[in-house]
């Protein structure tokens, strides 16, 4: 079992959003990034790999593994934690003896990986079973056996108090959370994402009220710069972090970022993160904005994007004129070859554009 519930003292990412994923070179290229910036670990865990999501009882393909053990060796190169999200869907509905069986080959196959960190999600799943939180511990329990892991952590099907969750996936069994505090050993860290899905801010009371249902403090698997919906992927969120002060972490046992589907452009907020806890009351999101534009993609292009970013994140793409668009990407096109303009120019003609199928994939 894992040593601690506490999976570092500065946040990580979890790379866990629906629709187009990065490359894994985009991923490598997060290990130096983030050891830069003072962040503690990355999750892989793209809703896009069927793999480990809804083909999960299908092996991983070679070259995933391959891809996956190069990626672990780069964090681990850099001196970070990295971990693995695996979705067994609906497990908990299936006859014991095949599943058992099919989940002892599944977690063999991911021990070659060698994950310092292994997450079971049961998030975006039916939840209104009599017995839930019992099926779903043990599933977890048999997991930690087999694992070589150092830390686990697990996703609730019901991981917010946003009622949106009950209108998909059916109403929370009674005493659900109470019930996973009590069931999973205290040392498995459990997900939450606050009193929303994407929770601006979290209220006072907030997670010293969830620690209490889930006996430890939750891990926070923030969805601020999430862009993966239908609506949401009109947008960049490209701003300071707002409401996550230097003090939130004294409640957490984690802090999981959630990024935007574009990994480039992520890295911007991300970086405010990490200046709001090193700064605390020091921290002007406004300022620190521009600084890690400028910081990150140089001062042309850096003024550019900090000069159009409101227009990204309030308008959105629809809300942007055919005619400015077209002069968008030409203005962004000068920048070839840049990463940071590459993502922009491609959210301008469409490229990030929801596709439905990505929630039955």
């Amino acid at each position: 079992m894992a040593p601690s519930t506490d999976i570092g003292s500065s946040p990580g990412v979890i790379e866990g959003f629906f629709g187009r994923p990065w490359s894994w070179s985009d991923r490598a290229g997060y290990a130096g990034f983030l050891k830069e910036i003072g962040f503690d670990f990355y999750v892989y865990a793209p809703k896009a790999d069927p793999h480990l999501r809804r083909r999960w009882r299908e092996p991983l393909p070679a070259p995933s593994v391959e891809a996956l053990s190069a990626t672990a060796a780069a964090f681990r190169k850099a001196g970070l934690a990295f971990g693995i999200g695996l979705s067994p869907f609906e497990i908990y509905l299936e006859p014991e003896p095949d599943s058992s069986a099919v989940l002892r080959a599944k977690v063999a196959q991911i021990n070659e990986i060698d994950p310092d960190i292994l997450c079971l999600l049961f998030d975006d799943m039916r939840g209104d079973l009599p017995g839930l939180a019992g099926r779903q511990a043990a599933v977890l329990a048999s997991i930690a056996e087999l694992s070589r892991a150092r830390r686990f952590i697990f996703c609730p099907t019901y991981y917010s108090q946003d009622p949106v969750l009950e209108t998909v996936f059916g109403p929370m069994p009674k005493g659900y959370l109470a019930d996973l505090g009590r069931l999973l050993d205290p040392e498995v860290g459990i997900f939450w994402t606050g009193p929303r899905v994407c929770s601006d801010a979290l209220p006072p009371g907030h997670l010293e009220e969830i620690a209490g249902q889930l006996r430890r403090k939750p891990v926070l698997w923030d969805n601020l710069l999430a862009n993966d919906g239908a609506k949401t992927s009109n947008f960049l969120h490209l701003r300071g972090v707002r409401d996550r002060p230097a003090g939130l972490r004294d409640g957490l046992a984690g802090h999981a970022v959630n990024p935007m589907n574009q990994a480039w452009l992520s890295r911007i907020p991300i970086l405010t993160l990490s200046e709001s806890y090193a700064l605390g009351a020091r921290y002007d999101p406004k300022r620190s904005f521009e600084a890690a534009c400028r910081r990150l993609c140089g001062e042309a292009l850096g003024s550019q994007i900090a000069a159009d970013a409101a227009l990204f994140r309030d308008r959105g793409l629809a809300g942007i004129a055919e005619d400015r668009r077209r002069e968008l990407i030409e203005i962004y096109a000068r920048f070839a070859g840049d990463p940071y303009a590459e993502e922009l120019r491609a959210w301008l003609e469409g490229a990030y554009e929801f596709d439905p199928a990505c929630l039955t994939d």
